[in-house]
């Protein structure tokens, strides 16, 4: 009967196995060094190669190359091509302040190009500050990339850089707003966040007492705390005390962003938030978030321009005799959006003031509970929305007194005026 090895044994004979693998081999070296060795060589001339063509690059003459970059959240990829469209070379940057300007600040002038992404402002002013020409493509209009069926990280930089060397009016380049009002913009974001948090658990604590059987009543958002202290069942009190907690946090950082807001309305952005508040239903929130995201109010050639700008224009889709009604095309920033929205509903409301506009709305909403469309009063909405950009922009433009009810002007009105 053959005897068991012993357990000891067992791990010394594999530490000896692993002990002659790692033996010596006939030139005085070890395995595994020598192909450490050999993969150091390799990338050392790899990093050799990259810093010679770096090195072609930083002498090529300004404005003679067109660099797209695919911007990702750890490491970044680019593709160097001549305007020509031949390229040059390839390679990879780690997405930092430091990284980009070793790699690109001792080029010449240069033509840049980027998609619109969580970091595509910062790397845009960073490489505007070296100098160099830089578009920020619009990568919601860039189908060419983001529906390509082989689409990678090596894929989109060369693409990218093409188009910057065709036409790029094929990009469709974005505005990048300065620092400062990106700053003054996030105030606005910010409290945004806070209220859809706050609504997520106001609809959890509605949830809740409704599948015991009870109902929480209609209340406003500042008053439901106390609404649901009182009314939630004693069984579901310590379930949802750290909710109701969570939400008279909430109500405090909203009120104290409604006054940050409402402080920058009345001192930095005075002048345009006086015009634009003119408009009952328009408040600081709604002016601030309506200005900086414009931010220059010259770049518009046109008042109307501001509604398609925003995406508050129906989608076209026309193809011979076919000519469906779309929505609108939700281009633009989403957030000024709503609030522009939330203000039309507000104009078209029991509060609203009489005006022009608000007479307007209605008549969308009679026209359409005619022909028996629903959501009359959601596309009423959208078409105010619209108008009510347009009027905005044009009363910040020239600084006029805004007139609710210009078109009833009598004609004595109009000969005072």
């Amino acid at each position: 009967m053959r005897r068991p090895v012993p357990k000891l044994a067992i791990r010394y004979a594999a530490s000896e196995t692993h002990s002659k693998g790692a033996e010596r081999n006939g030139t005085g070296m070890k395995k595994d060094s020598k192909k450490a060795t050999s993969k150091s060589k390799r990338e050392t001339k790899k990093v050799e190669e990259l810093q010679q063509l770096q090195a072609g690059l930083a002498q090529r003459e300004a404005n003679t190359l067109v660099i797209g970059i695919d911007l990702g959240d750890r490491t970044s990829t680019y593709c160097v091509r001549t305007l020509g469209q031949q390229m040059v070379v390839e390679g990879t940057v780690a997405t930092t302040a430091v990284a980009m300007l070793e790699t690109f600040r001792a080029l010449r002038r240069q033509r840049m190009v980027i998609e619109t992404g969580t970091h595509s402002r910062w790397v845009a002013q960073l490489l505007e500050l070296m100098g160099h020409e830089v578009i920020v493509a619009n990568a919601r209009k860039l189908k060419l990339i983001s529906e390509n069926n082989q689409k990678s990280d090596k894929v989109d930089p060369r693409l990218l850089s093409q188009l910057g060397c065709m036409n790029v009016e094929w990009l469709h380049p974005v505005y990048q707003r300065s620092q400062e009002a990106h700053c003054d913009l996030l105030l606005v974001r910010a409290r945004q966040a806070l209220i859809d948090t706050r609504t997520a658990l106001i609809n959890h604590a509605r949830g809740i007492v409704k599948s015991f059987g009870s109902r929480l009543e209609k209340s406003a958002s500042e008053r439901f705390v106390r609404v649901a202290q009182e009314q939630t069942p004693a069984a579901l009190k310590p379930a949802l005390s750290g909710v109701l907690a969570a939400l008279e946090e909430i109500n405090e950082q909203i009120y104290s962003y409604d006054c940050q807001i409402e402080h920058l309305c009345n001192t930095k952005y005075q002048q345009a938030a006086q015009c634009l508040q003119q408009v009952k239903g328009v408040g600081p929130v709604t002016t601030l978030g309506y200005v900086l995201t414009l931010e220059d109010k010259e770049r518009f050639e046109h008042s109307r321009d501001v509604g398609p700008y925003l995406g508050l224009i129906p989608k076209k889709r026309q193809s011979g005799s076919s000519d469906p009604r779309l929505g609108i095309t939700k281009a633009g920033d989403e957030l000024v959006r709503k609030l522009l929205v939330n203000c039309a509903h507000h104009i078209l409301g029991p509060f609203g003031e009489d005006s022009d506009l608000r007479r307007w709305g209605l008549a969308i909403v009679r026209a359409a509970e005619r022909n028996d469309k629903k959501g009359a009063r959601k596309l009423a909405a959208a078409a105010v929305a619209r108008k009510l950009a347009v009027l905005l922009h044009r009363l910040w433009v020239t600084g006029a007194k805004y007139e609710p009810l210009r078109k009833d002007r009598g004609p004595a009105a109009s000969a005072v005026a």
